[in-house]
């Protein structure tokens, strides 16, 4: 896609970080986008502090770090700028996170309308959850959250649920792309298949784990994921232990990292306890533990864990809790997941009771096997390349066109 100079178009995705996760997502997308003659740059900062712990942070040939700057507020919170003006200016489009606290967004959004941005907020777009859907939001911040989003010509909605809410609150529908959030599950899935076939490394690795930490079939559970507080590892830990008052032989897999890492490793160190500290994983190198295991417990934020664990083929035991991330609605309650009421003796007695009902077991397991290729981060990439290329021939056509 040239312009009317005949240049390469050019797409600028700003992103507070680029975690692990994300990085195939952008390989995908920069080499979709370069078939069509459009040039893909990520520009972010640094790992933000509360999320470093996690030990997620990476890169990407298409990624360049810029410098931030952080004021911080009363309350934890904090206002962001980050240094991206030179290269938006260059840019046909850009991508911003859908974030009241990114102050680079306000600039970009009232610029004149001169250059190749011309048409001010016309070449700007948000990608977002479309509501706030993990913490609590004041009136006021949703109705200015609301008005910021509307000032974008385009919208990436994490999920259906999202962008749903964004079209109720004014945005026109035919200029939002619902993007399926997801990771890549590609290698992860066949490491998987791998792990139950005599003579490969991986079902090799799972009897190893069935040996050094004695696991026995039907009674096994995964945590995977970050060691935060949205992850609610206290309500966890605390479930483990009476899971495995009524199921002799439990054990809980943790693999993650983060701030309340102690909390798991002072409990897998108590004698005659079923938590299994195993640290930080990800990737294909989870399929062993998926391959041990009977279900993913996730009593705290459900986020892109969803999609996880259909690749793992452990479904979601998690609880109604009002704070998930936007992958929540992926699961389905008695299909390919569990959700229970947000207690903890609710929580282990509906764990315990689904760990004793192997038919209904695996009907769960089947479900979230079916379930794997809605979620992918091909199908997220060429969803999200469908949407700027829309975008920015939207622009081609009337270059000043306003929101």
């Amino acid at each position: 896609m040239l312009t009317a100079r005949g240049t390469r178009r050019r797409v600028a995705v700003v992103q507070p970080y680029v975690p692990g996760y994300r990085t195939s997502f952008f390989d995908h997308l920069q080499a979709r986008l370069a078939s069509e003659g459009v040039d893909l740059e990520v520009l972010h900062g640094p790992t933000p502090p509360h999320q470093a712990a996690r030990g997620d942070a990476a890169s990407c040939a298409c990624a360049s770090e810029v410098p931030v700057r952080r004021l911080s507020l009363p309350g934890g919170r904090s206002l962001l700028w980050r240094r991206v003006q030179r290269r938006a200016a260059s840019a046909d489009l850009v991508v911003l996170e859908q974030a009241l606290h990114n102050l680079e967004a306000y600039p970009l959004l009232l610029r004149r309308p001169t250059g190749r941005l011309g048409g001010g907020a016309s070449r700007v777009a948000f990608w977002g959850h479309g509501r706030t859907y993990t913490k609590p939001q004041s009136r006021p911040e949703a109705v200015v959250k609301d008005a910021l989003t509307r000032l974008g010509s385009w919208f990436f909605a994490y999920t259906e649920d999202g962008a749903a809410h964004v079209a109720s609150r004014g945005f026109p529908r035919d200029r939002i792309t619902v993007v399926r959030n997801s990771v890549d599950t590609t290698e992860l899935v066949a490491a998987r298949v791998r792990a139950a076939r005599p003579g490969t490394a991986e079902f090799a690795e799972a009897a190893l784990l069935r040996k050094r930490f004695g696991l026995t079939g039907g009674r096994t559970a995964l945590y995977l994921g970050g060691l935060d507080a949205p992850k609610r590892i206290p309500f966890l830990l605390d479930c483990a232990d009476r899971i495995a008052a009524e199921l002799p032989g439990f054990r809980l897999l943790v693999a993650g990292d983060g701030a309340d890492r102690d909390l798991v490793d002072a409990a897998a160190n108590r004698p005659g306890s079923p938590v299994v500290a195993i640290g930080h994983t990800g990737g294909p190198s989870t399929a062993p533990l998926g391959a041990v295991s009977d279900v993913m417990l996730m009593p705290g934020r459900v986020g892109l864990c969803a999609v996880d664990s259909f690749a793992l083929r452990t479904p979601v035991v998690t609880t109604d809790w009002p704070w998930h991330a936007p992958e929540f609605e992926y699961l389905a309650d008695g299909r390919n997941a569990l959700v229970t009421p947000d207690d903890p003796a609710a929580y282990a007695g509906a764990v315990t009771a689904l760990l004793r009902d192997p038919a209904r077991l695996e009907a769960l397991r089947t479900a979230c096997r079916d379930d794997v290729p809605a979620y992918t981060t091909e199908g997220m990439a060429a969803r999200f390349c469908d949407g700027l290329l829309k975008a920015m021939e939207r622009h081609q056509r009337n270059p000043h066109a306003g929101t």
